[in-house]
């Protein structure tokens, strides 16, 4: 791999990018406990209204997107499910197969907090696209921009 002499700009806006998906990842915290939730329920919740299948996921699926073992996923799911923010239904199709779904009360904490979430965004959008643009003039200098 070809060593780069990258600007010390470059370097400022790469660490102006990380910090701030840092601080939405730590915003994004704080406000699930506010609601209630703990952090991993929150993403568990969002994982479940996600999911393409309106069955909803199974157990392995939810692993999946946030990246846990299945073990840790059952256990997360345990509490939520006793805390009366998720239930597991049995699939019609298939009765070996168990797949998640909101109940109203974790529906009404998700969509709430989603709504935050979406404000938020909004503004992480817009200075992730001033570092971008910022960093974009050098990744055609170096040839570091994507062909896609």
């Amino acid at each position: 791999m070809a060593r780069l002499t990258l600007p010390d700009d470059v370097y400022a806006r790469l660490l102006a990018l990380r910090t701030g998906l840092r601080q939405f990842q730590r915003w994004s915290e704080r406000q699930a406990r506010a609601a209630g939730l703990t952090p991993a329920q929150h993403q568990l919740l969002l994982a479940i209204r996600g999911h393409p299948d309106p069955r909803g996921p199974t157990i392995g699926e939810v692993a999946d997107y946030l990246l846990l073992r299945h073990h840790s996923a059952v256990g997360l799911v345990d509490r939520a499910d006793a805390a009366g923010l998720v239930v597991r239904v049995r699939d019609p199709n298939d009765h070996r197969v168990v797949r998640l779904r909101l109940t109203a009360r974790g529906a009404e904490r998700l969509e709430a907090l989603s709504a935050l979430h979406l404000e938020e965004l909004d503004r992480l959008a817009r200075n992730i696209q001033a570092i971008g643009e910022g960093l974009a003039p050098l990744q055609d200098h170096h040839g570091l921009r994507s062909k896609n």
